[in-house]
């Protein structure tokens, strides 16, 4: 049956000679799997350049009952990206944001809140100008709120300790485990739990410590989501922004 669907790219993969599989977050079925044929003409219904990171997309697609990767039919790219494709900072960031998306999103039914932040999420980031250093930081840790892991920033006070494991500030270094942060960390959290996309160009920082927050983002994820496999793209991300 022919359905029309609106997806964001996580991921793609050639499958053979002559086909891709696309890897998508959509709007009706949470993230699904297709195939697309590879062709070099330029009649071609299906241009497989349309399918890059995080790029949005409207397609009809042929799903069939016990199917797990289905057909796309048609597909063009409802929001064209203006300057993400164009810079290579830009594009770096959105790269490791949807092998990061890949990496976590695995439900297979509608989350409309989620497939509506991302969406909008690279809207604001594609026509942002200057100042999105801390994008990333920011959309990582926004996302949390989405998949149901968002920290309880509460009760914080200074010196207090964030537990990784349980998402929450304590006055006590945890006994039962190793996974929080000592006191600079934790209020380096604090910080980062205050940024948003309007005011994130308020907080400057340098490479090493947007590294060091990154490093604390990842680790809260991989506390919390289960078989948190690597980042291939991690290492390209850390050398930007000197």
């Amino acid at each position: 049956m022919l359905q029309k669907n609106t997806g964001i790219v996580l991921h793609s993969l050639k499958y053979n000679e002559n086909s891709l599989i696309i890897h998508m977050y959509t709007s009706l079925l949470g993230r699904t799997s297709y195939i697309i044929p590879i062709s070099r003409s330029k009649k071609t219904a299906l241009k497989s350049t349309i399918f890059q990171p995080l790029s949005i997309i409207e397609f009809d697609a042929d799903y069939r009952p016990k199917g797990n990767i289905y057909k796309i039919k048609e597909a063009k790219n409802i929001l064209p990206f203006v300057s993400i494709p164009y810079d290579p900072i830009k594009s770096s960031i959105a790269m490791f944001l949807a092998e990061f998306l890949y990496r976590i999103i695995r439900e297979e039914s509608e989350n409309t809140p989620l497939f509506t932040y991302i969406t909008h999420s690279m809207q604001w980031f594609d026509e942002c100008k200057k100042g999105y250093a801390n994008f990333h930081l920011v959309f990582l840790i926004r996302l949390t709120r989405f998949i149901g892991i968002f920290p309880n920033t509460d009760d914080y006070n200074e010196g207090h300790y964030f537990d990784l494991l349980n998402g929450g500030f304590t006055s006590q270094q945890p006994q039962s485990h190793n996974s929080y942060l000592n006191k600079a960390d934790s209020k380096t959290f604090v910080t980062l739990m205050r940024m948003n996309y309007d005011n994130m160009h308020l907080f400057q920082m340098n490479r090493e410590e947007r590294n060091r927050l990154l490093t604390l983002i990842i680790d809260y994820y991989r506390l919390h989501i289960h078989e948190f496999t690597t980042i291939q793209s991690l290492e390209v991300l850390k050398e930007l922004f000197d």
